[in-house]
């Protein structure tokens, strides 16, 4: 197993194991050191690429829809999503599907007011 592979592993296992307020963080951090700017950033270019649903029910009380890793693909574009599948350490594919999977949680946990303070 390479670095990077342990790296992935590591990662995937913090969030998945990750506290309730750790999620958020975690995720926010990771962006920070892209050009999305944290899950400020990420919200924003949700928003602009037309799924402001999505990110409207992360802010909200309603339950959390999904987004899939070929709509964030979309959303975000080939050079910030391999920005992100480097920071992580993964291939593209493992890093978008963790995005997916965790993104819907971390804006929710970060917004209890439905709004994602700046600086997250």
């Amino acid at each position: 197993m390479g670095l990077l592979d342990n790296i992935g592993d590591r990662l995937k296992a913090a969030l998945g194991n990750a506290q309730a307020g750790g999620v958020p963080a975690l995720l926010s951090g990771l962006l920070g050191k892209t050009d999305l700017g944290g899950l400020q950033g990420i919200v924003a270019k949700l928003e602009e690429a037309g799924f402001g649903t999505q990110v409207k029910s992360w802010l909200g009380d309603s339950a959390n829809l999904p987004i899939s890793a070929d709509e964030l693909y979309s959303a975000l574009g080939n050079e910030q999503v391999q920005q992100l599948a480097r920071h992580l350490g993964l291939p593209v594919d493992d890093a978008l599907k963790i995005l997916a999977e965790h993104l819907p949680t971390a804006v929710d946990q970060a917004s209890p007011d439905g709004t994602v303070p700046k600086g997250s």
